[in-house]
């Protein structure tokens, strides 16, 4: 865990640029979001991508619907590979 002030949920732009894997599992596992600081000033945010679909849903019902719609499709099989949606390259 690379956080430095776990109240505010931030990690400074050095420790992210030296951990950038382990910090982006942790948005990806453990947390909705991290302050990413510089000289002790937010200037950035790291958002699980959960979290901002929600944050955008909440601004569009339309928006809701069609992830809703998404998520129903993946779990249920219906994805498609890189090469049948885009062949060999």
């Amino acid at each position: 865990m690379y956080i430095t002030n776990v109240m505010s949920q931030a990690v400074t732009t050095t420790i992210l640029r030296n951990n950038l894997a382990d910090v982006l599992a942790e948005v990806s596992q453990e947390r909705d979001y991290l302050l990413v600081t510089k000289k002790g000033n937010p200037i950035s945010a790291l958002v699980n991508l959960d979290f901002f679909e929600n944050l955008l849903s909440a601004t569009s019902s339309k928006y809701l619907k069609s992830i809703e719609q998404s998520r129903e499709e993946y779990e249920r099989g219906e994805v498609y590979t890189h090469e049948q949606v885009f062949g060999k390259l």
